[in-house]
This record gives structure tokens, sequence and C-alpha cells, in this order.
């Protein structure tokens, strides 16, 4: 019997990542549904949480596309949510960098998106629809730079494997643009604000009752131990099977901190 067959029972809420644990982009992993449902039958609050820099209802439509049933979780969080809150509060255009599917999630929820380059502030969700690679972005990144516009990054994941192939997210745009002395604000995992949300959506349980569930040690797994969470790595996700690092809680300013377990996937 494995650690996740024999959940202890004081984890009564569980905050999910989804991407790397759920699905690969493409297709459901199995297992997952399955295991999701037990845990809910035993009577545990299941939060999906994620870096999607989209809605909450974008998100949910793509679980459903990809067969997740909608009995399989109680709670949706994702960074896109905290980021539309604030992109809507500024009340005048802002630039864009993402998918043309992405910019019109974002104008759905009245997001005013620039159609020149009148702004000062610039919302990131990916990179576009033609531009494959980062290095296409430095000139862009640079010009934004010189002229102080305040990127707000959707997504802090540097990297996804879709379908096993690696694929840069907004994160990794948004390193180079501090690089190159950009401002950068930051929504989801690592940062508080989306798990808050989270836990607000399971009632504001205690932390020692919730575990959190994830394959990205610098997003999914760092946030969740610097809330005071316990922790079950996926190894079979973004890190590809790697073994957990030895000396990742010191490096992190966590001490000796360890996962409660380490898993290859939910099955």
């Amino acid at each position: 019997m494995s650690y996740l067959d024999a959940l202890p029972e004081r984890y009564r809420v569980i905050l999910c990542d989804i991407w790397g644990v759920v699905h690969d982009g493409v297709n459901l992993y199995a297992g997952v549904a399955q295991r999701l449902l037990q845990w809910r039958s035993e009577g545990r609050v299941i939060i999906l949480i994620t870096n999607a820099p989209r809605t909450a209802e974008a998100v949910e439509s793509q679980l459903a596309r990809i067969g997740l049933p909608r009995d399989a979780w109680d709670g949706l969080s994702t960074s896109g949510e905290a980021g539309v809150a604030a992109l809507t509060s500024i009340g005048r255009p802002v630039g864009f960098i993402g998918t043309h599917a992405d910019r019109v999630i974002l104008e759905g929820r009245d997001v005013q998106i620039a159609d020149d380059d009148e702004f000062d502030q610039l919302a990131c969700t990916g990179l576009d629809d033609d531009r494959r690679e980062v290095g296409n972005y430095k000139s862009t990144l640079e010009d934004l730079s010189r002229r102080g516009v305040l990127m707000h990054c959707l997504n802090p994941d540097r990297v996804v494997v879709r379908g096993g192939v690696p694929e840069p997210c907004a994160g990794a745009l948004a390193d180079v643009f501090l690089s190159l002395g950009g401002r950068v604000e930051w929504y989801g995992k690592p940062f508080p604000a989306i798990y808050k949300h989270a836990l607000g959506l399971a009632g504001d349980p205690p932390s020692d009752t919730v575990l959190a569930i994830g394959d990205a040690l610098q997003t999914d797994v760092l946030g969740a131990a610097k809330m005071g969470f316990d922790v079950v790595f996926v190894a079979g996700g973004i890190h590809a099977g790697e073994p957990f690092p030895h000396d990742f809680g010191p490096q992190n300013g966590l001490g000796d901190w360890q996962p409660v377990a380490v898993v290859d996937g939910l099955h």
C-alpha cells in the first residue's frame, strides 16, 4: 500500500497542482480521477491550485475537455484570477504578451488591452502564437524595460511539459525582463496570494490539516513549504523522475525541511 492509499486522517484539505500532476497539457494521467474521487469520498476537500494565467472558468473548461470529472474536486484557484483583479483595478489599457486565446479571456473579464504603445503596465500570460522561443523576445523586453513598464506576470512557471515536450511559460519571460532591469509583479505559486485564495475556497482550515501536492520545486513545493503545509512531491512531472534534492531545505532557507512523501504520480 502506498502513502497515497492510506493518507493520514489529519489531512482534511488537499491543494493539488494541475499541470504535471493531473495532466500533461494534453492527456489526463492514468488513475488521477480515481484518486481524487477516493479522497473526496473520505470527506476531504480537494482544491485544484494552478499557475495557469487564465480564469477559473477557462481552466474548468479545459479539465472537462481532458476528461476530469467535475465531482473529482471542490474548488479551483488560478494565478490568472489574482492577475485579473489587479489588471482591472488599473483603470486604463495595458500592454499584452501572450496568445490570442488568453487575450480574449482577459478582455472577457474587462481587462483593457492597448492597441498601441501608450501603456506603462503590461500583462504577460506566456509566449505568443508566433514567437515560441524566449530568445525571440529580448528586443521587445529591452524596449519595455527602457520605458519603465511594469510587467504583471500571470504565470510564475518557467516551463511546463506539454505532451512530453518542454514549453516555456510567462515566468521565463519575466526572468529575462528582470535581468534587463525591468519590474515584475508576480501572481501564483510560490507567492502567498494564490494560497490564501485557495484556503478561502476550503473554508480557511488550519495549516496543519492541509496537504499540498505538486511537481515543480520552485513553485509548488517552495510555496507550500513557506506557507507551512506538508507536501507530497510528484517526481514524475516536470522534473522527469529526478530524486528530491537533498539540499532543497538549506538552499531555500527552510532548514532540514523535507516533503512527507515522494511519489511518481497520483495513480
